[in-house]
């Protein structure tokens, strides 16, 4: 199933063993991200494929959610992927939310 997911539906699949992916930039990484992000910036994703799992729900997340919008959609219908889902509002409404951030 894909879909997108609010903060803290995000949080719940992360800890329930989904794998929440950051593609934002290394600038941005290191300004602050989810904790257990895996860090995979965007322009890398092609080339990584391996290490995002079929058979576990990805989490995709950004700044905002436009970029891990486009990645899971590129995912979807371009690798037939089928567990993937966007954090709606990125890591600017995972804070918002009141949800941790580390550097």
């Amino acid at each position: 199933m894909t879909n997108d997911l609010k903060p803290r539906e995000a949080l719940a699949a992360q800890n329930s063993g989904a794998l929440l992916v950051d593609v934002r930039e290394k600038n941005e990484w290191d300004s602050g991200h989810m904790p257990g992000a895996v860090w995979i910036p965007m322009s890398e994703i092609p080339n990584r494929l391996s290490e995002l799992p079929r058979g576990r729900d990805l989490i995709f997340t950004c700044r905002s959610g436009r970029r891990s919008g486009e990645i899971k959609r590129y995912l979807i219908e371009e690798h037939g992927y089928d567990r993937v889902h966007n954090l709606l509002g990125g890591i600017l409404a995972w804070a918002t939310d009141g949800l941790s951030v580390v550097k």
